[in-house]
């Protein structure tokens, strides 16, 4: 699909390359002025009175007074737009999506790579923790794939841990997903999935973000992204998360936005699957399987995902089934020492380690510093 770039692009990059004019005002002055140039026009009494904050008067003054020069900025952004697959959509342009037009904040520009067809196809947001659990990456990408061939776009923030799980998923199917970014798109955070980023975009995907491409990595601005994360996607699917993880600031987000919530549930025992748990107590759709998250979203069900749920619960099984070691029923939630397990299980101590480090790579048991206990 092709963009026609209006002819008030620069004026809403000039808004948006302003410090100050976040995306609450910049919202607020497109409201007010459906064509930017008049925004960067007006005077103070008129920008007063439609209730910008004094860091955005002080701003656009500046600005109109020749104080804020912003042609460097411009020109970087036009030789970005000038590579293959970029673009920026603004907020008034008929191929913004939207479901994220709905939301209470759109962000007024995005900057997109790769096949922004995308932001239009039926999306599930996938989330979770950045330190999952020996079984949650590999769940998190087993439904991925599952839910990319179902034909949804899986849609994710690209960081460590579930995230990247999710977007690997949709790849592995041969199938779409789209990475929300917390940088600008010049800037891949974290560093380590600029190979997957690359291999979304060759892969028919999407990479987004509201920031301007040479924006750096802030704290501030990830919790921000997560908005978009629910905002362009059906329902939000939290896989593992603990209390304090931002997966649940994107599921409640969801709720506000009147979209569905979907939580997978976990061990008792983890202190990553909490999260899950504190959404389903408060009323979270529980996902064991594809078909729960398809049925509610009111999806078809193809037969081949049928059988491919049925794989993935197989492989479920296979993950979750008893280990065979000896060792395996003589360990617990409690951590106990090598030499006790020698002890219960007449074992010679080189045995016990072989064994203890099988199941540890395997992902059953832990090392801590009181000894080795299960890992859920």
């Amino acid at each position: 699909m092709s963009f026609t770039y209006a002819p008030s692009m620069k004026a809403w990059l000039t808004l948006s390359l302003l410090d100050g004019v976040g995306p609450q005002a910049l919202t607020r002055l497109l409201q007010h002025f459906p064509d930017p140039n008049d925004a960067l026009a007006a005077d103070l009494l008129t920008l007063q009175s439609i209730g910008l904050r004094p860091a955005a008067l002080d701003i656009i003054q500046r600005y109109q007074q020749g104080e804020i020069l912003l042609g460097a900025r411009l020109d970087a952004v036009y030789r970005w737009l000038e590579r293959p697959g970029c673009q920026v959509l603004c907020l008034d342009s008929t191929e913004y999506p939207a479901l994220l037009r709905d939301i209470p904040d759109p962000p007024p520009l995005l900057y997109l790579q790769g096949n922004a067809q995308l932001l239009h196809d039926p999306q599930l947001a996938m989330v979770g923790t950045r330190h999952p659990g020996p079984h949650g990456a590999a769940t998190a990408r087993q439904f991925a794939r599952s839910f990319a061939e179902s034909g949804l776009v899986v849609t994710s923030g690209m960081a460590l841990g579930i995230d990247g799980a999710c977007h690997q998923g949709a790849l592995d199917a041969g199938g779409q997903t789209i990475a929300v970014w917390g940088t600008g798109l010049d800037n891949c955070y974290p560093k380590r999935h600029s190979a997957l980023a690359s291999a979304i975009v060759e892969g028919g995907g999407l990479l987004v973000s509201e920031q301007p491409p040479d924006a750096p990595a802030h704290a501030g601005q990830f919790p921000k992204r997560n908005r978009i994360i629910s905002g362009l996607s059906l329902g939000t699917l939290v896989v593992e998360a603990s209390l304090n993880s931002g997966s649940l600031i994107t599921a409640r987000l969801a709720l506000e936005q009147n979209r569905e919530v979907f939580a997978m549930p976990g061990s008792i025992h983890s202190t990553q699957a909490r999260g899950c748990h504190q959404l389903l107590r408060e009323g979270a759709h529980l996902v064991e399987t594809v078909r729960d998250v398809l049925e509610v979203l009111r999806l078809p069900i193809r037969a081949a995902i049928e059988a491919d749920t049925e794989s993935s619960e197989a492989a479920h099984r296979e993950l979750t089934s008893p280990p065979a070691s000896p060792l395996w029923p003589l360990l617990d939630h409690n951590p106990v020492s090598v030499d006790w397990l020698g002890e219960q299980s007449s074992l010679p101590v080189e045995r016990v380690m072989q064994e203890l480090l099988e199941l540890e790579l395997d992902g059953h048991v832990q090392h801590t510093p009181h000894g080795y206990s299960r890992v859920a």
